[in-house]
Protein backbone atom coordinates (compact mmCIF):
# COMPACT_ATOMS: atom_id res chain seq x y z
CA UNK A 1 0.00 0.00 0.00
CA UNK A 2 1.70 3.20 -1.02
CA UNK A 3 2.01 6.12 1.85
CA UNK A 4 0.36 9.36 1.28
CA UNK A 5 2.98 12.58 1.35
CA UNK A 6 -0.34 13.87 3.15
CA UNK A 7 0.32 11.25 5.44
CA UNK A 8 3.31 11.90 6.05
CA UNK A 9 3.02 15.39 6.71
CA UNK A 10 0.26 14.88 9.57
CA UNK A 11 2.22 12.39 11.12
CA UNK A 12 5.51 15.56 11.48
CA UNK A 13 2.14 17.60 13.08
CA UNK A 14 1.37 14.64 15.63
CA UNK A 15 5.46 14.68 16.38
CA UNK A 16 6.08 18.57 17.19
CA UNK A 17 2.77 18.96 19.08
CA UNK A 18 1.86 15.92 20.12
CA UNK A 19 4.46 13.68 21.27
CA UNK A 20 4.58 11.07 18.88
CA UNK A 21 7.50 9.06 18.46
CA UNK A 22 8.78 5.91 17.01
CA UNK A 23 9.41 4.40 21.19
CA UNK A 24 12.28 1.61 19.47
CA UNK A 25 13.79 0.06 16.20
CA UNK A 26 14.72 -2.74 17.52
CA UNK A 27 17.43 -5.09 15.95
CA UNK A 28 17.47 -8.84 16.67
CA UNK A 29 20.22 -10.88 15.94
CA UNK A 30 20.24 -14.98 16.16
CA UNK A 31 22.94 -15.86 18.31
CA UNK A 32 22.45 -20.07 17.95
CA UNK A 33 25.85 -20.10 16.26
CA UNK A 34 28.07 -18.65 18.66
CA UNK A 35 28.34 -21.31 20.96
CA UNK A 36 31.73 -23.18 22.04
CA UNK A 37 33.13 -25.01 25.01
CA UNK A 38 35.66 -22.30 25.39
CA UNK A 39 33.71 -19.27 27.06
CA UNK A 40 36.69 -17.06 25.55
CA UNK A 41 35.99 -18.49 22.18
CA UNK A 42 32.05 -17.62 22.64
CA UNK A 43 32.38 -13.83 23.94
CA UNK A 44 34.28 -13.11 21.07
CA UNK A 45 32.14 -15.16 18.47
CA UNK A 46 29.18 -13.08 20.19
CA UNK A 47 31.14 -9.71 20.24
CA UNK A 48 31.80 -10.06 16.34
CA UNK A 49 28.68 -11.17 15.55
CA UNK A 50 26.68 -8.37 17.07
CA UNK A 51 28.98 -5.90 15.66
CA UNK A 52 28.91 -7.29 12.34
CA UNK A 53 24.61 -6.62 11.90
CA UNK A 54 24.36 -3.46 14.75
CA UNK A 55 27.47 -1.44 13.64
CA UNK A 56 25.62 0.80 11.59
CA UNK A 57 22.13 0.42 13.28
CA UNK A 58 22.22 3.97 15.04
CA UNK A 59 23.47 5.70 12.58
CA UNK A 60 20.69 4.28 9.91
CA UNK A 61 18.03 5.13 12.28
CA UNK A 62 19.52 8.37 12.85
CA UNK A 63 19.58 8.83 9.08
CA UNK A 64 15.48 8.15 8.56
CA UNK A 65 14.99 10.25 11.68
CA UNK A 66 16.42 12.67 9.83
CA UNK A 67 14.82 12.07 6.45
CA UNK A 68 11.28 11.86 7.82
CA UNK A 69 11.02 14.41 11.01
CA UNK A 70 10.47 11.46 13.28
CA UNK A 71 11.93 10.75 16.39
CA UNK A 72 13.24 7.84 17.47
CA UNK A 73 13.20 7.61 21.26
CA UNK A 74 15.51 4.21 21.51
CA UNK A 75 17.49 2.18 19.20
CA UNK A 76 17.64 -1.06 20.75
CA UNK A 77 18.92 -5.10 19.99
CA UNK A 78 17.57 -8.52 21.01
CA UNK A 79 19.28 -11.73 20.69
CA UNK A 80 18.56 -15.42 21.15
CA UNK A 81 17.18 -16.06 24.74
CA UNK A 82 20.39 -16.47 26.22
CA UNK A 83 20.00 -20.07 28.45
CA UNK A 84 19.19 -21.65 25.01
CA UNK A 85 22.73 -21.76 23.02
CA UNK A 86 24.99 -21.36 25.90
CA UNK A 87 22.61 -24.41 28.21
CA UNK A 88 26.24 -25.74 28.80
CA UNK A 89 27.72 -22.74 30.84
CA UNK A 90 27.19 -22.11 34.82
CA UNK A 91 26.79 -18.76 36.75
CA UNK A 92 30.24 -17.43 36.62
CA UNK A 93 30.22 -17.72 32.49
CA UNK A 94 26.78 -16.58 31.61
CA UNK A 95 27.73 -13.30 33.96
CA UNK A 96 30.74 -13.39 31.23
CA UNK A 97 28.45 -13.26 28.58
CA UNK A 98 26.26 -10.94 30.51
CA UNK A 99 29.33 -8.20 30.52
CA UNK A 100 30.03 -8.97 26.71
CA UNK A 101 26.73 -8.17 25.12
CA UNK A 102 26.69 -4.83 27.11
CA UNK A 103 30.51 -4.40 25.87
CA UNK A 104 28.95 -5.31 22.60
CA UNK A 105 25.64 -2.73 22.85
CA UNK A 106 27.79 -0.01 24.09
CA UNK A 107 30.63 0.04 20.75
CA UNK A 108 27.81 -0.42 18.59
CA UNK A 109 25.76 3.05 20.76
CA UNK A 110 22.17 1.31 21.49
CA UNK A 111 19.70 2.43 24.43
CA UNK A 112 19.30 -1.50 25.77
CA UNK A 113 20.05 -5.44 24.23
CA UNK A 114 17.39 -7.34 25.79
CA UNK A 115 17.96 -11.10 25.58
CA UNK A 116 19.54 -12.17 28.79
CA UNK A 117 16.17 -14.49 29.02
CA UNK A 118 14.89 -17.83 29.54
CA UNK A 119 11.72 -19.74 28.82
CA UNK A 120 10.94 -22.00 31.59
CA UNK A 121 7.13 -21.92 31.72
CA UNK A 122 7.05 -25.85 32.08
CA UNK A 123 10.48 -26.84 33.82
CA UNK A 124 13.89 -25.92 33.76
CA UNK A 125 16.89 -27.18 32.15
CA UNK A 126 20.57 -27.04 34.40
CA UNK A 127 21.64 -24.48 32.12
CA UNK A 128 18.56 -22.44 32.51
CA UNK A 129 18.53 -22.77 36.50
CA UNK A 130 22.11 -21.42 36.35
CA UNK A 131 21.30 -18.39 33.94
CA UNK A 132 18.58 -17.21 36.44
CA UNK A 133 21.12 -17.07 39.28
CA UNK A 134 23.16 -14.74 37.12
CA UNK A 135 20.71 -12.29 37.15
CA UNK A 136 21.02 -10.36 39.98
CA UNK A 137 25.33 -9.76 39.06
CA UNK A 138 24.38 -9.67 35.39
CA UNK A 139 21.92 -6.54 35.54
CA UNK A 140 24.19 -5.11 38.89
CA UNK A 141 27.16 -4.79 36.76
CA UNK A 142 26.10 -3.85 33.39
CA UNK A 143 24.33 -0.55 31.99
CA UNK A 144 22.40 -1.62 28.60
CA UNK A 145 21.67 -5.46 29.57
CA UNK A 146 18.15 -6.42 30.66
CA UNK A 147 16.48 -9.40 31.45
CA UNK A 148 13.21 -11.36 31.10
CA UNK A 149 12.55 -14.92 32.17
CA UNK A 150 8.92 -16.91 31.07
CA UNK A 151 7.58 -18.26 33.95
CA UNK A 152 4.05 -19.37 32.68
CA UNK A 153 1.87 -19.88 29.86
CA UNK A 154 -1.64 -20.66 28.71
CA UNK A 155 -0.21 -24.26 27.11
CA UNK A 156 1.73 -25.23 30.02
CA UNK A 157 0.22 -23.70 33.59
CA UNK A 158 2.42 -21.66 35.86
CA UNK A 159 5.69 -23.13 37.18
CA UNK A 160 5.50 -22.53 40.64
CA UNK A 161 8.91 -23.60 41.31
CA UNK A 162 10.44 -20.75 38.81
CA UNK A 163 7.76 -18.27 39.92
CA UNK A 164 9.70 -18.99 43.69
CA UNK A 165 13.27 -18.66 41.98
CA UNK A 166 12.26 -15.37 40.15
CA UNK A 167 10.99 -13.66 43.34
CA UNK A 168 14.17 -14.17 45.11
CA UNK A 169 15.62 -12.91 41.91
CA UNK A 170 13.95 -9.95 42.04
CA UNK A 171 14.80 -9.12 46.42
CA UNK A 172 18.54 -10.03 45.21
CA UNK A 173 18.49 -7.80 42.35
CA UNK A 174 17.00 -4.96 44.64
CA UNK A 175 20.06 -5.22 46.88
CA UNK A 176 22.67 -5.33 44.73
CA UNK A 177 21.65 -1.84 42.98
CA UNK A 178 20.69 -0.46 46.28
CA UNK A 179 22.98 2.62 45.94
CA UNK A 180 20.81 3.40 42.81
CA UNK A 181 17.32 2.89 43.77
CA UNK A 182 17.33 -0.69 43.14
CA UNK A 183 17.39 0.69 39.44
CA UNK A 184 18.24 -3.20 38.68
CA UNK A 185 14.61 -4.24 38.86
CA UNK A 186 13.53 -1.80 36.47
CA UNK A 187 15.49 -3.67 33.67
CA UNK A 188 13.81 -7.08 35.03
CA UNK A 189 10.01 -8.78 34.27
CA UNK A 190 8.33 -11.87 34.55
CA UNK A 191 6.71 -13.07 31.89
CA UNK A 192 3.40 -15.25 31.19
CA UNK A 193 3.01 -15.88 27.64
CA UNK A 194 5.24 -13.58 26.36
CA UNK A 195 5.73 -12.59 22.73
CA UNK A 196 8.78 -13.52 20.94
CA UNK A 197 8.92 -10.61 18.58
CA UNK A 198 8.55 -7.57 21.48
CA UNK A 199 10.64 -5.26 20.50
CA UNK A 200 10.11 -3.02 23.86
CA UNK A 201 12.40 -3.71 27.13
CA UNK A 202 12.99 -5.43 29.23
CA UNK A 203 11.13 -8.23 28.05
CA UNK A 204 12.63 -7.89 24.50
CA UNK A 205 14.64 -10.53 22.97
CA UNK A 206 15.08 -12.51 19.56
CA UNK A 207 12.66 -15.87 19.58
CA UNK A 208 13.98 -19.07 18.62
CA UNK A 209 11.29 -19.44 15.34
CA UNK A 210 12.76 -15.78 14.45
CA UNK A 211 15.22 -15.47 10.88
CA UNK A 212 18.55 -14.77 11.25
CA UNK A 213 18.52 -10.79 11.69
CA UNK A 214 15.49 -8.91 11.18
CA UNK A 215 14.15 -5.37 12.72
CA UNK A 216 10.96 -5.26 14.69
CA UNK A 217 9.84 -1.62 16.01
CA UNK A 218 7.09 -0.30 18.25
CA UNK A 219 5.44 3.05 18.14
CA UNK A 220 4.05 5.68 21.17
CA UNK A 221 1.41 8.01 20.54
CA UNK A 222 -0.81 8.52 23.99
CA UNK A 223 -0.74 12.17 23.25
CA UNK A 224 -1.77 11.87 19.41
CA UNK A 225 -5.02 10.40 21.41
CA UNK A 226 -5.20 12.64 24.00
CA UNK A 227 -5.67 15.18 21.36
CA UNK A 228 -7.68 13.48 19.34
CA UNK A 229 -10.46 12.89 21.98
CA UNK A 230 -9.77 15.97 23.44
CA UNK A 231 -10.43 17.55 19.87
CA UNK A 232 -13.47 15.19 19.40
CA UNK A 233 -15.79 17.05 21.77
CA UNK A 234 -18.85 15.59 23.52
CA UNK A 235 -19.72 11.94 21.40
CA UNK A 236 -20.62 8.75 23.09
CA UNK A 237 -18.35 5.90 23.70
CA UNK A 238 -18.53 4.25 20.56
CA UNK A 239 -17.47 7.31 19.06
CA UNK A 240 -14.32 7.66 21.28
CA UNK A 241 -13.47 4.25 20.08
CA UNK A 242 -13.61 5.23 16.34
CA UNK A 243 -11.77 8.30 17.03
CA UNK A 244 -8.72 5.79 19.00
CA UNK A 245 -9.24 2.97 16.23
CA UNK A 246 -8.85 6.28 12.69
CA UNK A 247 -5.64 7.91 15.19
CA UNK A 248 -3.76 4.76 15.96
CA UNK A 249 -4.19 4.14 12.03
CA UNK A 250 -2.38 6.85 11.39
CA UNK A 251 0.22 6.50 13.41
CA UNK A 252 0.29 2.45 12.93
CA UNK A 253 1.41 3.66 8.99
CA UNK A 254 3.59 6.48 9.66
CA UNK A 255 5.88 3.85 12.18
CA UNK A 256 5.88 0.95 9.69
CA UNK A 257 6.84 3.46 7.12
CA UNK A 258 9.68 4.25 9.38
CA UNK A 259 10.62 0.68 10.54
CA UNK A 260 10.51 -0.23 6.79
CA UNK A 261 13.37 2.17 5.77
CA UNK A 262 15.60 1.47 8.80
CA UNK A 263 15.45 -2.03 7.77
CA UNK A 264 16.00 -1.28 3.80
CA UNK A 265 18.92 0.29 4.99
CA UNK A 266 20.45 -2.79 7.05
CA UNK A 267 19.45 -4.82 3.80
CA UNK A 268 17.44 -6.97 6.39
CA UNK A 269 13.98 -8.44 6.34
CA UNK A 270 11.47 -6.24 8.33
CA UNK A 271 9.64 -7.88 11.00
CA UNK A 272 6.80 -6.62 13.12
CA UNK A 273 5.38 -2.97 13.88
CA UNK A 274 4.06 -3.18 18.05
CA UNK A 275 1.55 -0.18 18.61
CA UNK A 276 1.49 -0.24 22.11
CA UNK A 277 0.62 3.19 23.24
CA UNK A 278 4.04 3.43 25.45
CA UNK A 279 3.64 6.54 27.53
CA UNK A 280 6.48 8.98 29.04
CA UNK A 281 7.42 10.91 31.67
CA UNK A 282 6.35 14.43 29.91
CA UNK A 283 3.28 16.30 30.40
CA UNK A 284 0.65 15.71 27.63
CA UNK A 285 2.06 11.55 26.69
CA UNK A 286 -0.02 9.55 29.23
CA UNK A 287 -2.65 6.86 28.78
CA UNK A 288 -3.58 8.30 32.31
CA UNK A 289 -4.68 11.26 30.44
CA UNK A 290 -6.69 9.52 28.14
CA UNK A 291 -8.40 7.73 30.44
CA UNK A 292 -9.36 11.06 32.13
CA UNK A 293 -10.36 13.10 28.80
CA UNK A 294 -13.00 9.86 28.74
CA UNK A 295 -14.64 11.19 31.45
CA UNK A 296 -13.37 10.19 34.67
CA UNK A 297 -11.98 12.47 37.58
CA UNK A 298 -8.55 10.15 37.56
CA UNK A 299 -7.45 6.51 37.10
CA UNK A 300 -8.64 4.44 40.08
CA UNK A 301 -11.84 5.59 39.70
CA UNK A 302 -15.07 3.33 39.18
CA UNK A 303 -15.06 2.61 35.50
CA UNK A 304 -11.08 2.55 34.65
CA UNK A 305 -10.94 -0.97 34.04
CA UNK A 306 -13.74 -0.33 31.19
CA UNK A 307 -11.93 2.96 29.83
CA UNK A 308 -8.65 1.12 29.54
CA UNK A 309 -10.20 -2.37 28.27
CA UNK A 310 -12.21 0.49 25.26
CA UNK A 311 -8.84 1.76 24.57
CA UNK A 312 -6.60 -1.28 24.16
CA UNK A 313 -9.19 -2.77 22.01
CA UNK A 314 -9.71 -0.02 19.68
CA UNK A 315 -5.93 0.35 19.61
CA UNK A 316 -5.27 -2.94 18.20
CA UNK A 317 -8.43 -2.68 15.81
CA UNK A 318 -6.63 0.78 14.37
CA UNK A 319 -3.39 -0.99 13.92
CA UNK A 320 -5.01 -4.19 12.31
CA UNK A 321 -6.29 -1.89 9.91
CA UNK A 322 -2.96 -0.19 8.81
CA UNK A 323 -0.74 -2.88 8.58
CA UNK A 324 -0.51 -6.81 8.00
CA UNK A 325 2.68 -6.96 9.93
CA UNK A 326 0.98 -6.10 13.86
CA UNK A 327 2.91 -8.25 16.42
CA UNK A 328 4.52 -8.04 19.84
CA UNK A 329 2.28 -6.86 22.46
CA UNK A 330 0.11 -3.82 20.71
CA UNK A 331 -2.49 -2.41 23.11
CA UNK A 332 -2.17 0.12 25.88
CA UNK A 333 1.03 0.26 28.73
CA UNK A 334 0.50 1.22 31.96
CA UNK A 335 3.80 1.59 33.39
CA UNK A 336 3.39 3.60 36.64
CA UNK A 337 6.82 5.24 36.71
CA UNK A 338 7.01 5.86 33.00
CA UNK A 339 3.30 7.91 33.22
CA UNK A 340 3.18 11.28 34.58
CA UNK A 341 -0.83 10.69 34.81
CA UNK A 342 -0.31 7.71 36.78
CA UNK A 343 2.46 8.61 38.81
CA UNK A 344 0.41 11.52 40.33
CA UNK A 345 -2.65 9.11 40.46
CA UNK A 346 -0.47 7.16 42.97
CA UNK A 347 1.02 9.67 44.98
CA UNK A 348 -2.61 10.89 45.99
CA UNK A 349 -3.72 7.07 46.01
CA UNK A 350 -6.28 7.20 43.88
CA UNK A 351 -4.70 3.33 42.31
CA UNK A 352 -3.52 0.38 44.49
CA UNK A 353 -1.71 -2.55 43.52
CA UNK A 354 -5.28 -4.35 43.19
CA UNK A 355 -6.58 -2.04 41.01
CA UNK A 356 -3.67 -2.03 38.97
CA UNK A 357 -3.84 -5.98 39.00
CA UNK A 358 -7.44 -5.38 37.74
CA UNK A 359 -6.76 -3.71 34.75
CA UNK A 360 -4.02 -5.69 33.65
CA UNK A 361 -6.57 -7.83 32.67
CA UNK A 362 -8.12 -5.93 29.89
CA UNK A 363 -4.01 -4.03 28.91
CA UNK A 364 -1.32 -4.80 26.76
CA UNK A 365 1.09 -6.18 29.27
CA UNK A 366 1.20 -6.19 33.37
CA UNK A 367 2.41 -5.26 36.97
CA UNK A 368 4.46 -2.64 34.61
CA UNK A 369 7.47 -0.53 36.99
CA UNK A 370 5.81 -0.86 40.28
CA UNK A 371 7.52 0.14 43.71
CA UNK A 372 7.02 -1.11 46.25
CA UNK A 373 8.62 -1.54 50.05
CA UNK A 374 12.01 -2.61 49.97
CA UNK A 375 11.30 -5.11 53.27
CA UNK A 376 8.24 -6.94 51.20
CA UNK A 377 8.99 -10.78 51.69
CA UNK A 378 9.81 -12.61 48.41
CA UNK A 379 6.85 -15.02 49.06
CA UNK A 380 4.28 -11.76 48.91
CA UNK A 381 6.41 -11.51 46.04
CA UNK A 382 6.04 -14.79 44.74
CA UNK A 383 1.96 -14.36 44.83
CA UNK A 384 2.10 -11.27 43.16
CA UNK A 385 3.41 -12.29 39.95
CA UNK A 386 1.71 -15.93 40.52
CA UNK A 387 -1.77 -13.52 40.26
CA UNK A 388 -0.07 -11.94 37.35
CA UNK A 389 0.29 -15.52 35.33
CA UNK A 390 -3.19 -16.62 36.60
CA UNK A 391 -4.82 -13.39 34.68
CA UNK A 392 -2.25 -14.66 31.04
CA UNK A 393 -3.59 -18.04 31.41
CA UNK A 394 -6.86 -18.30 32.24
CA UNK A 395 -7.49 -15.26 29.05
CA UNK A 396 -4.75 -16.25 26.72
CA UNK A 397 -2.96 -12.82 26.82
CA UNK A 398 0.58 -11.87 28.06
CA UNK A 399 0.73 -10.40 31.48
CA UNK A 400 3.98 -9.23 33.54
CA UNK A 401 5.55 -8.23 36.67
CA UNK A 402 7.90 -5.50 36.89
CA UNK A 403 8.55 -5.07 40.72
CA UNK A 404 10.55 -2.94 42.31
CA UNK A 405 10.88 -3.59 46.09
CA UNK A 406 12.89 -0.79 46.53
CA UNK A 407 16.01 -1.78 49.16
CA UNK A 408 15.54 0.02 52.03
CA UNK A 409 12.50 2.36 51.06
CA UNK A 410 9.34 2.36 52.36
CA UNK A 411 5.86 3.28 51.59
CA UNK A 412 5.47 7.41 51.28
CA UNK A 413 8.90 7.11 49.56
CA UNK A 414 10.08 8.03 45.99
CA UNK A 415 12.44 6.03 43.51
CA UNK A 416 13.91 8.12 40.58
CA UNK A 417 14.89 7.05 37.46
CA UNK A 418 15.37 9.64 35.87
CA UNK A 419 14.60 9.71 31.39
CA UNK A 420 11.95 7.17 30.28
CA UNK A 421 12.50 5.22 33.18
CA UNK A 422 11.01 7.98 35.48
CA UNK A 423 9.81 8.12 39.04
CA UNK A 424 7.84 6.34 41.01
CA UNK A 425 6.30 6.45 44.93
CA UNK A 426 6.36 3.45 46.93
CA UNK A 427 2.53 2.18 47.26
CA UNK A 428 1.65 -0.61 49.78
CA UNK A 429 1.32 -4.11 49.53
CA UNK A 430 -0.96 -6.52 51.39
CA UNK A 431 0.65 -7.32 54.48
CA UNK A 432 -1.39 -11.27 54.69
CA UNK A 433 0.81 -14.29 54.33
CA UNK A 434 1.18 -16.00 50.80
CA UNK A 435 4.02 -18.14 52.17
CA UNK A 436 2.69 -21.63 52.59
CA UNK A 437 0.51 -21.39 49.37
CA UNK A 438 3.58 -20.26 47.12
CA UNK A 439 5.77 -22.48 48.61
CA UNK A 440 3.91 -25.60 48.01
CA UNK A 441 6.00 -24.85 44.44
CA UNK A 442 4.90 -27.73 41.24
CA UNK A 443 2.82 -26.36 38.71
CA UNK A 444 -0.36 -24.64 38.44
CA UNK A 445 -1.73 -27.12 35.35
CA UNK A 446 -3.05 -25.62 32.52
CA UNK A 447 -6.38 -24.14 31.81
CA UNK A 448 -9.02 -26.20 29.74
CA UNK A 449 -8.98 -23.49 26.97
CA UNK A 450 -5.09 -24.64 26.42
CA UNK A 451 -7.29 -27.62 24.63
CA UNK A 452 -7.14 -26.18 21.11
CA UNK A 453 -5.45 -28.99 19.03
Amino acid sequence: MPYEFSEILETIKMTEIEHFDIRTVTMGISLRDCFDRNIEVTKEKIYSKILKYAKNHVKYAERIESQFGISIANKRLAVTPVSIPFDAFKVEEFIEIAKILDKAATEVGVDYLGGFSALVQKGFTNGEKELIKAIPYALSETNRIVSSVNVASTKAGINMDAVNMMADVVKKTAELTKERDSIGCAKLVVFCNIPEDNPFVAGAFHGISEPEVTLNMGISGPGVVLEAIKSAGKIDLQGIAEVIKKTTYKITRAGELIGRKVAELHGIPFGIIDISLAPTPAEGDSIADVIKAMGLEDVGAPGTTAALALLNDAVKKGGLMASSSVGGMSGAFIPVSEDQGMISAAKAGHISIEKLEAMTSVCSVGLDMIAIPGDTPATTIAGIIADECAIGIINDKTTSARLIPAYGKKVGDTVNYGGLLGEAPIIPVSKLNSENFVLRGGRIPSPVRSLTN
